[in-house]
């Protein structure tokens, strides 16, 4: 459990499982485990308890770059929550493969490598270079679902 520990040294809580507002439905897996590959869906970011924790709109003109920054830090933790849940340990994790960041972005708006910098450098912080280091792409969008700022999907090799 040292990853776990990492986190808890760096002041980091991972929410609870991830839950659907009023009205609306994940007919989708969080998490899907093939052989040693996790394939991880679009999380965003969470409060501790599993409800969304925002912010919500698009980038710059809703949310400033520091807020969309730390909202995809804050979704590195939903993610790892979730792998969590799926495989039991963290430490299980030996390598990010691919990153994926959506950014709801203003048209123009083109620091949208800056705002998933959020999430990998949270990864690489508590994984290390040799474990932490992935493949990414940084997009921005029109829109994202339930006007999230920042959705990320990845893909991760485990150990048996």
């Amino acid at each position: 459990m040292q990853i776990e520990r990492r986190l808890d040294e760096l002041g980091f809580v991972l929410p609870e499982q991830a839950q659907a507002p009023p009205g609306f439905e994940f007919s989708f897996e969080w998490v899907r485990v093939r052989g040693n590959r996790l394939y991880v869906s679009g999380h965003s970011p969470q409060r501790p308890d599993g409800s969304l924790a925002g912010p919500f709109g698009a980038v710059p003109s809703d949310i400033s770059l520091d807020a969309a920054t730390d909202a995809a830090r804050d979704t590195a933790l939903a993610v790892l929550a979730g792998v969590r849940r799926a495989i039991g340990d963290l430490d299980r994790i030996s390598a990010w493969l691919t990153v994926a960041g959506s950014v709801n972005a203003d048209h123009g708006f083109t620091q949208t490598t800056t705002v998933v910098n959020g999430f990998s450098d949270l990864i690489l912080q508590v994984f290390g270079p040799e474990i932490g280091a992935h493949a990414r792409s940084a997009i921005g969008v029109a829109a994202l679902p339930m006007n999230n700022a920042v959705v990320v999907s990845a893909e991760i090799e485990i150990d048996g």
